[in-house]
């Protein structure tokens, strides 16, 4: 495992960190989410990023996660990066959501309590809320970290413009801003269209990317049908059946046949396409098996490509990004 700092702080990220997005709530059992737990923290993969509304329901995942710390990893607290959210609807009511001090704190509260520590290494805000002044939010994130309660300070779901004002008034309170978390893959390119990747490089601010296989469909899951074990088949939320069709099919296998021209599987064609050009701190992968988090680590291997390989990238999934 390779670890990279995140921007210019002294905080340094592996390459590869696991998110509990998925797989980590109610309906998972304890020992299952524990060996997925370990088996990454064995392989060097040091980051656990949790949000306060991953479940379902609403706050299990943290609450699974400080179980598991619990049981056993709370003696490797200080070789462990541990990042939470707030910024979506956790509760009910005018103060559940959002940005405002009242949210962001009372959540972090919250999240700590359930985590069972006295502090998270990273406090995300979770998205942009224009019904907040962006100088309140960044207040409370800043009160965040004087409190002792988060080392350090993230964005998440942001644009770069509204990123780099956000940063200006972070700077200004000396607050350490460190880290952008978005979504990005092959098939998701909203990051270099709204300006946050290239403002994130020019600010030097790290960049965590989550979805990078674009909920399972950059694997080779879906080319001979959707298997009744599949994300689409038992949890349609995120994913549903409309979006595997003739068109998605056939840009998946032009892909695959890249891959298996560089010696990889589509899944790491896909993580290490994304780690290609040193702009992106760390890749967030889930998992609901231990194997898959070791055959993700095996992306590490090759990052790089040629002009050609990437050319012919860009446009097979050129039909598909989202803008």
């Amino acid at each position: 495992m390779h670890y990279h700092r995140a921007g210019n702080s002294g905080l340094k990220l592996p390459q590869v960190s696991l998110g509990l997005w998925h797989n980590f709530g109610d309906a998972a059992a304890l020992d299952s989410m524990e060996a997925l737990i370990y088996t990454a923290f064995d392989n060097g993969i040091t980051h656990i990023d949790a949000a306060n509304n991953y479940g379902p329901s609403n706050g299990s995942a943290e609450r699974n996660l400080g179980r598991i710390l619990a049981r056993g990893l709370k003696h490797y607290r200080d070789e462990l990066v541990i990042s939470t959210k707030a910024g979506y609807q956790m509760w009910n009511g005018p103060y559940g959501d959002g940005g405002s001090r009242k949210y962001l704190l009372s959540s972090l509260d919250q999240s700590l309590e359930r985590l069972g520590l006295d502090y998270v290494d990273i406090f995300y805000h979770h998205r942009m809320d224009p019904e907040t002044p962006l100088e309140e939010t960044m207040g409370a994130l800043n009160t965040a970290v004087k409190s002792g309660k988060a080392l350090y300070v993230g964005l998440s779901n942001y644009d770069g413009a509204t990123m780099a004002r956000a940063a200006e008034i972070l700077d200004e309170l000396h607050c350490p801003f460190i880290i952008n978390q978005n979504r990005y893959s092959i098939f998701d390119r909203t990051i270099e269209n709204n300006g946050l990747k290239a403002t994130a490089s020019k600010l030097d601010k790290g960049i965590i990317t989550f979805s990078p296989l674009a909920q399972g469909l950059l694997t080779d899951r879906y080319l001979h049908g959707i298997p009744a074990d599949s994300r689409i088949a038992r949890d349609g939320r995120f994913l549903n059946s409309s979006a595997i069709n003739d068109a998605t099919v056939h840009s998946i296998s032009e892909l695959n046949a890249i891959a298996a021209e560089r010696g990889q599987s589509l899944a790491e064609m896909a993580l290490a396409w994304i780690l290609k050009d040193g702009l992106v701190t760390s890749v967030l992968i889930g998992a609901s098996k231990p194997s898959q988090i070791l055959d993700d680590i095996g992306a590490l291997k090759n990052t790089s490509f040629s002009d050609e390989e990437l050319q012919r990238i860009d446009r097979i999934s050129a039909p598909l990004e989202s803008h």
